[in-house]
């Protein structure tokens, strides 16, 4: 199994009794792809970031379960690349989509006081200009 399956397979787990939205798995998994690749490709980073944090602003996608999951994946995966590869202002970003993302849904004002709504996040990642 690959290391994008193994890490995928421990966080993608109900929360709550609300699963994980089936949608989210590719997202994740294309910003995981993106990232790691070398040398890194910005705007294709810029874009699958833009594309996952697009979905988690929506109805469907705005769920504790998908937040969870993603903040979770993000802290938890084996990238295995040099991050210092990657701007600054960009593992900036990637760094607190683990943070409070978690708590964007069932505590809303916790992940607002620490910017990790979807959409804080979504708006961080739109105004970054690649180097």
């Amino acid at each position: 199994m690959d290391a994008f399956e193994t890490t995928w397979d421990r966080v993608a787990i109900s929360r709550n009794g609300e699963a994980v939205s089936p949608e989210l798995r590719p997202l994740v998994k294309h910003a995981y792809e993106v990232i790691i690749k070398q040398p890194p490709d910005l705007l294709a980073i810029k874009k699958s970031l833009e594309d996952l944090l697009s979905f988690l602003t929506t109805a469907s996608g705005r769920t504790s379960a998908n937040c969870f999951a993603t903040d979770l994946f993000f802290a938890l995966a084996d990238w295995n690349i040099d991050w210092e590869t990657l701007p600054e202002s960009l593992t900036d970003i990637i760094g607190d989509i683990d943070g409070a993302l978690h708590d964007a849904v069932e505590y809303r004002d916790i992940a607002k006081n620490f910017y990790g709504l979807p959409g804080d996040l979504l708006a961080r990642i739109q105004k970054w200009k690649p180097d």
